[in-house]
């Protein structure tokens, strides 16, 4: 798929024509177009070859031309008229947080700089102390920028890896004889970013297997190619390693390759105090053989219960395995509902019915559309009047749902004083209100804490939406005491949101973990701009699941009357 392509040339449109100073609606809309193909699921060539380039919500003539061109002859017109005397360094420098592109713009024309390695020189040579708008701290936010940014280019976040898995692993199943296949390492354990991709399959032919897997569509290089070992860059960028074992090895195969490596250290500490030895070939007593064809036969011979893969960190969840005491961890069938999005009145592209089509047909039994608030003028939010028809319209809409449920909702802004930007007449007319930071980043921690806190105390506020503002791999978020923040949670029975959006999983594994202990209820949402990006809850599940997270933690496990219940306790208490 050259989705991930497409809409990184877009993006590097965007970012020039902000250097160059452009029209900011020309810079929106390539912006938009590159948000878009990053999410849509559906191969965009072959959207392009049936002629429904122009069916994307948001892509319309102009944005269709340029990537019929791309996929047919390998090139964008429009990029290389953009990209004329604007060096591949000074593109980079545009991907490190805390560098825009008018930043850039600005060191470009009173330093010189063009790389990272000129910005790190001038750095360390204190140039650009007396710069306008170069402070302390934002010199400091610039280092630390660096630092991110160097860091995530070793790293694949979650969000593009798991998509390309679960294709490769469909494509296999269908097209290949192996008799089981999954995903290992860090993407098993669905951390928020991964290395190199693993995938372990088991089947009596691993030579055809591979040859499968090395000339599957959207392999752009063989690495490696052998009868039980393969190795591949795929169009997005990403190696992806295929290793074919025997079915009696496949579960101690997945064990050994699933990691983490502390917590497979930890393991074998324990099995050698017991007398036996583990590996990935299987569990061994006096070198005989006594399991490996299922991962359960590891733990099972070692005196505990069988861990999830997304537990596998030694944080504990040994010694829970050895009591019996592993939580139950929520599952993605426990969903019933989504509780941010956005639709096409606000920043999104799809329509209420698109979106509710495609809520019904993952299972849910509700959704929440929450477009954004008058204050976020950059995102269309809404007027107060707008507010009132769009009720009136999901109003007549759920009058022809059958056993479906479209929430009244809104994600208000919270303004530089903690109050909100709407009037509370307005938002008792609401099903849920979900409250969040867009602006104001810099603020002192102490400031942003209670920003939040106003807003958490607000008896109309049931969900705070991505609590500490990051972006992963391109901006830190803001400084805020999540402690403080949770108390508030818990004594006005306000919850926190898992937001799902791929760079946001915000909150993070160990903050879910911390509301968990700390009583905090968890909204699991994916803030979808588009019907496409509503699989992101997939994401969202992987990460609480990582931070021990129950169905009971989470409020959108609950049947539509109790969490209308939940979000009405707060004000009944005014």
């Amino acid at each position: 798929m050259k989705n991930h392509e497409i809409a990184a040339l877009f993006e590097r449109i965007a970012n020039v024509l902000e250097l160059k100073g452009e029209n900011a609606f020309r810079i929106n809309s390539y912006r938009k177009a590159a948000r878009i193909l990053g999410d849509v699921t559906e191969d965009i060539e072959v959207l392009a070859r049936e002629g429904k380039l122009k069916d994307i919500p948001g892509i319309g003539e102009g944005m269709a031309e340029k990537i019929m061109e791309y996929i047919h002859t390998g090139k964008m017109s429009k990029y290389d008229e953009v990209m004329k005397e604007i060096s591949e360094e000074t593109i980079t420098l545009m991907q490190i947080p805390g560098l825009g592109p008018k930043t850039v713009a600005m060191l470009n024309k009173k330093l010189g700089i063009v790389s990272l390695s000129d910005l790190e020189k001038a750095l360390q040579e204190g140039k650009l102390k007396g710069l306008f708008g170069m402070g302390d701290k934002k010199i400091q936010n610039i280092m630390r920028g660096i630092e991110l940014f160097k860091t995530s280019q070793q790293r694949i976040p979650i969000g593009m890896a798991y998509p390309v898995v679960k294709g490769i692993i469909e494509v296999l199943k269908h097209h290949s004889q192996t008799r089981d296949i999954q995903s290992a390492g860090s993407l098993r354990r669905m951390k928020e970013t991964v290395g190199d991709i693993d995938i372990l399959a088991t089947g009596t032919h691993g030579e055809d297997i591979v040859k499968s897997f090395v000339t599957m569509r959207g392999v752009t290089q063989i690495l490696a190619a052998g009868d039980t070992k393969g190795s591949v860059r795929v169009e997005e960028g990403v190696q992806v390693d295929l290793r074919v074992v025997r079915e009696d090895e496949f579960g101690s195969a997945l064990q050994y390759f699933t990691g983490s490596k502390e917590h497979n250290v930890h393991l074998r500490e324990i099995a050698k105090k017991k007398g036996y030895k583990i590996s990935e070939y299987g569990i061994f007593k006096d070198n005989k053989k006594i399991g490996g064809s299922r991962e359960e036969e590891i733990y099972k011979v070692l005196g505990m219960d069988w861990i999830p893969p997304e537990l596998r960190e030694n944080k504990g969840e040994i010694e829970a395995a050895q009591e019996g005491k592993l939580p139950n961890l929520i599952k993605l069938s426990d969903i019933k509902g989504d509780l941010h999005n956005h639709s096409d009145w606000s920043d999104g592209n799809s329509t209420f019915e698109e979106m509710a089509k495609r809520a019904m047909d993952m299972g849910y039994r509700y959704l929440v559309v929450s477009d954004h608030s008058q204050s976020l003028h950059v995102a269309n939010g809404l007027r107060e009047e707008e507010l009132l028809e769009e009720i009136e319209e999901i109003d007549n809409l759920n009058k022809k749902l059958k056993g479906f449920t479209l929430l009244k909702a809104t994600e208000v802004d919270i303004m530089a004083d903690g109050s909100i930007d709407f009037p509370d007449k307005l938002l008792e007319k609401l099903d849920v209100v979900i409250a969040s930071i867009h602006s104001g980043f810099k603020q002192e921690k102490k400031k942003i804490t209670e920003r939040m806190i106003a807003a958490i105390r607000n008896p109309y506020v049931n969900i705070i939406a991505h609590p500490t503002g990051r972006l992963i791999g391109k901006r830190e978020g803001y400084e805020i005491d999540l402690d403080k923040v949770m108390e508030a949670c818990v004594e006005t029975g306000t919850a926190l949101e898992l937001n799902c959006y791929y760079d946001r999983l915000d909150l993070n594994d160990s903050n879910c973990k911390k509301a968990k202990e700390t009583g905090v209820m968890i909204a699991i949402s994916t803030d979808a701009h588009h019907v496409d990006q509503m699989w992101m809850i997939e994401l969202g599940v992987g990460i609480a699941r990582r931070g021990w997270l129950e169905a009971k933690n989470v409020i959108n496990t609950f049947l539509l009357h109790d969490l209308k219940a939940f979000c009405k306790k707060k004000r009944a208490a005014i």
